[in-house]
């Protein structure tokens, strides 16, 4: 089975790309599911399917044909079928304090509960092999960052905490239930947790294979939308998940007009064009025209696919090797920038506000930093075994 992730700034198309691609799937004979992870869903507006038959679907698939099926993930419904008692016991939490029954509803769906749902279906159809292409249109880059470093907190928190908390409360809550009305969390509770994190086993391990699963950054070529895409592209990196294609859409094409409105805009979006393909090589870039009517309904998701893919197979894994990493070695911190058949000649090093970039000859590559290592500088690097390492250190105090 194959995973892939659209992921990307909050309007850059991520849906209708994610519709579009999951379509030429159908059209290829792959049974193919587009699941909705965004809380704002848009992705049967994208395929013209009615309120009413949204509604009625009730967060399950929806089938368009017999090859492709699309789900808005529910999570009012998800709680029901998944979180029930860790649901209610927030929720009388949150009524104790004197909050609002209506408003203590709300506040007991806490963070990252989409999220953990959603992976729940990532594990199950990769499972069950019902589908044989599973597309996750995500949440804007923030919610896509802590949905793929989900598993690793939730196994995390399952082998360091739960099983002391289970017991402290075992102990604690005859105690505290005669010295306090305040609701500690019974069995049930625990129960529950340990269920969900049972369903959810093997989740990470399916995420960081890149023969599975890929991630494909959609962005537009503005300013804002680059700096985002970039730390995307590090922090999927950083998670080990595969970053196989950058597709850059809204592109206004050169021949759009002779008003000077559009030529000015042309000029900015060619700019930062050049820059997209110094930032994500060599991870292949697709462009998608701005097109003349909105991406809505089949007839015009079928022309934005052809124009993604051309000839290709969308569920080809266009790139699989991990363009940098950040390691700790030997008491310091190193970029391992993979760069075959480069020499060490004319190896220049640039340090920008949150960034390096790394130039040798007409090879030149931009890394953003994580904040932890915003302040170290590139003391040296050199080529070994087909990789650029650069060393960074803290910069000498004047």
């Amino acid at each position: 089975m194959r995973i892939i992730l659209f992921s990307g700034k909050g309007g850059v198309g991520k849906t209708t790309i994610s519709a579009a691609t999951g379509y030429r799937l159908s059209q290829l004979g792959y049974r193919t599911i587009v699941v909705s992870l965004d809380p704002a869903h848009s992705l049967a507006d994208a395929f013209d399917i009615p309120e009413s038959e949204r509604f009625s679907a009730k967060g399950l698939p929806i089938e368009i044909n017999d090859k492709l099926s699309i789900q808005e993930i529910d999570i009012q419904e998800e709680i029901d079928r998944y979180w029930g008692d860790v649901y209610r016991f927030l929720e009388l939490l949150f009524n104790t304090t004197g909050l609002d029954e209506v408003l203590a509803e709300e506040l007991a769906i806490l963070p990252g509960m989409e999220e953990v749902t959603s992976l729940l279906y990532v594990n199950k159809y990769y499972r069950e092999k019902e589908y044989d292409v599973l597309i996750l249109d995500l949440p804007p880059t923030g919610e896509s960052l802590r949905f793929v470093s989900m598993p690793t907190v939730l196994k995390w928190y399952m082998k360091k905490i739960f099983k002391t908390e289970r017991l402290v409360m075992k102990v604690a809550r005859p105690v505290v239930s005669r010295l306090s009305d305040v609701p500690l969390p019974d069995e049930s509770y625990f129960k529950a947790l340990e269920n969900f994190y049972e369903k959810l086993k093997g989740v990470d391990e399916i995420l960081i294979d890149p023969d599975v699963t890929s991630v494909r950054l959609v962005a537009n070529p503005e300013k804002m939308v680059l700096k985002e895409s970039q730390r995307a592209f590090m922090y999927f990196n950083l998670f080990g998940v595969n970053v196989d294609g950058v597709i850059v859409n809204k592109v206004i094409p050169p021949d759009a007009g002779d008003c000077s409105y559009l030529r000015s805009w042309i000029e900015i979006q060619k700019r930062y064009l050049e820059e997209i393909e110094g930032f994500f090589s060599p991870v292949p870039v697709f462009r998608v025209p701005l097109l003349e009517e909105e991406v809505c309904g089949l007839e015009r998701l079928e022309i934005m696919s052809d124009i993604i893919y051309r000839d290709r197979d969308p569920s080809e894994v266009f790139f699989r090797e991990k363009p940098y990493e950040i390691v700790h070695e030997e008491g310091e911190y190193r970029i391992k920038l993979r760069a075959p058949f480069v020499k060490k000649e004319n190896l220049s090093l640039l340090k920008g506000e949150d960034e390096i970039v790394v130039r040798v000859g007409n090879f030149k590559s931009h890394i953003l930093l994580p904040r932890k290592l915003r302040d170290l500088e590139p003391v040296g690097a050199k080529v070994e075994n087909g990789y650029i390492i650069v060393r960074l250190a803290q910069s000498p105090t004047p």
